[in-house]
């Protein structure tokens, strides 16, 4: 049991007096409050779910998913039975941030699965950062992984390589503050990153989009597509990233922090909350509202303080001030290699200090769903809790009893440029990961199962296209495929075995790192060149590896086939 609930009753006495001056009646009502401590075993009537175990929705997706992996299989490696449901692995596809580079990267690599015929064998994708935006364009298609990608990879051109001026117009401008005033009405909270959310909406599409989470899962009803899941990242005020911070998952189902095994609904997110019930349902929150406070908040202090004077134009556009709060760019914080924690002692100073180096521009405020629990005295004891306790509050458990009334969310890139964590909680029995760029330590530090990373001093100067990690003394522990978003054979074949002559050259040079790069993290604009480089680059990597992929899914399924 991880959560103790505050119920509290309420006596009224009613007392009347004569006021001998004015010669009235005079009501007094004296309210009296009982609290008494319970246990949260009856959960039956609370508008949110507690507990590890997936959700009935996703183990009805899953069973129907089952059919489709298991016939994609069978047709891939030339089986002659049928895979029984327990045969089939599950097969998840984990992204990386990075803005348009990782939205078009992750375009070439679901069109490099598509043709190996190996995109109905995943069963989940997760995403963070630029990831979202290409999860969030083909889930409005109910039945995208089943048709040809080339027209959606073809509208993510058009607006990559779209001029992105318009966005600063006067007429774009007051649609801004149209949408943040009509926001702030619905009864969220606006803030500086909800504008980014609308920017994001036009540098993405040609006009409004009105799409939802909750509306994705007509691309589940059937299993015929993975099931998306969007990564995010839990903070709060006065403590850094690496000392505080909490994965949060999105699906189209439910949304959760993985630590508490709290969730609620998807369409619900943002409403208020009290001791697991529902007290105001404010309106779903389009997506774009999403991709720009939770799963893509660039968090550098000169993005920062443009983001700033782009609030403040919008204001004086529109002769008309929005209320929010102003907030000092962030300080980005890095992926912590030792685990050293830095405590300063109370005081004006101290306290000043520390709030410059720890206050974020780019955090989201909603209304914490888990507002009037507090965590029971035994919480310390359950290994779903202790598979993610990793805050500097889970060793001053008194600190972290309280629950905020908001939540703080933030791209989980301030942490780690990873959407991975969702995958690795043990009932979704995840056999294969296909990585689509850089693996962490992070895993090893919380003992969760997952293969050692080892490359040599040579491959981490310059990494090869694939790499296959697997721990077979850990029969849980995922296959990992990893796949970085590297140009190597690509220079000189444009296609496996396919040698470019001496006019096709210039089509492999790609420059992904340097500070000079058309790919850097923050370029809104492509030209229609580079878009189909890196599009033709990630599909090729996929390809020009499919025999290592498929020898890992090969090795997958045997391992569950052993097992039974």
């Amino acid at each position: 049991m991880l959560f103790s609930q505050w119920t509290c009753r309420f006596s009224t006495e009613t007392v009347f007096g004569l006021n001998p001056k004015i010669g009235l009646c005079v009501l007094t009502c004296e309210i009296y409050i009982c609290f008494y401590l319970s246990n949260c075993s009856c959960r039956q009537d609370l508008d949110m779910r507690f507990g590890f175990d997936l959700c009935s929705d996703e183990m009805a997706f899953l069973y129907k998913r089952k059919k489709y992996v298991a016939s994609a299989m069978k047709n891939v490696f030339h089986l002659q039975q049928d895979l029984q449901d327990h045969e089939v692995p599950v097969v998840a596809i984990i992204t990386t941030g990075g803005g348009l580079k990782s939205m078009t990267g992750l375009y070439g690599s679901l069109m490099g699965l598509k043709k190996l015929n190996l995109l109905d064998c995943v069963t989940y994708i997760s995403g963070l950062s630029g990831t979202t935006w290409t999860m969030a364009n083909l889930y409005r298609d109910a039945y995208w992984s089943q048709k040809d990608l080339d027209s959606h990879i073809a509208e993510a051109q058009k607006q990559a390589t779209k001029c992105k001026m318009g966005c600063f117009s006067m007429d774009r401008m007051k649609y801004y503050n149209k949408q943040l005033c009509q926001r702030k009405e619905e009864g969220y909270r606006t803030s500086f990153i909800d504008l980014w959310g609308l920017m994001i909406e036009y540098l993405l599409n040609d006009g409004k989009d009105p799409h939802k989470l909750s509306e994705q899962r007509e691309a589940l009803c059937d299993g015929q597509n993975p099931l998306p899941i969007y990564v995010s990242v839990c903070v709060r005020d006065n403590y850094s990233t690496q000392d505080f911070k909490e994965w949060v998952e999105f699906t189209p189902y439910e949304v959760g922090l993985l630590k508490y095994g709290a969730f609620i609904p998807a369409e619900n997110f943002g409403s208020e909350f009290f001791m697991g019930r529902m007290l105001k349902k404010l309106p779903e929150s389009r997506i774009c509202y999403l991709q720009g406070d939770i799963l893509h908040c660039p968090g550098t202090e000169a993005l920062g303080g443009w983001k700033l004077k782009m609030w403040r134009s919008v204001s004086n556009a529109v002769n008309q001030t929005v209320d929010v709060s102003d907030e000092d760019p962030v300080l980005p914080t890095r992926p912590h290699e030792l685990r050293t924690r830095m405590y300063t002692p109370p005081g004006p100073l101290s306290s000043a200090l520390r709030g410059a180096l720890t206050d974020r521009f780019s955090v989201a405020q909603h209304h914490n769903f888990l507002r009037g629990y507090q965590l029971h005295n035994n919480y310390l004891e359950n290994e779903h809790f202790c598979r993610w306790k990793d805050t500097v509050l889970d060793s001053r458990p008194n600190q972290l009893m309280q629950n905020p009334n908001l939540l703080g969310m933030i791209d989980a890139g301030f942490f780690i440029n990873t959407s991975s964590p969702p995958l690795l909680r043990p009932q979704r029995e995840v056999d294969v990961i296909i990585y689509l760029n850089k693996a962490c330590k992070y895993y090893s530090e919380q003992n969760i199962p997952f293969p050692r990373i080892s490359l040599s001093d040579e491959d981490k100067k310059n990494l090869k296209e694939c790499y296959i990690f697997q721990d077979s003394d850990m029969p849980r522990c995922p296959i990992v495929i990893f796949l970085p978003l590297v140009n190597d054979t690509f220079r000189e074949y444009k296609a496996p075995g396919v040698k470019r002559c001496c006019s096709e050259m210039e089509g492999g040079q790609l420059d992904l790192t340097s500070r000079c790069s058309p790919y850097c993290m923050f370029s809104v604009r492509y030209t229609d060149e580079n878009y189909r480089r890196l599009l033709n680059l990630s599909e090729y990597n996929i390809l020009n590896n499919s025999q290592m992929i498929m020898q890992a899914l090969q090795t997958a399924m045997q391992r569950r086939q052993n097992m039974c």
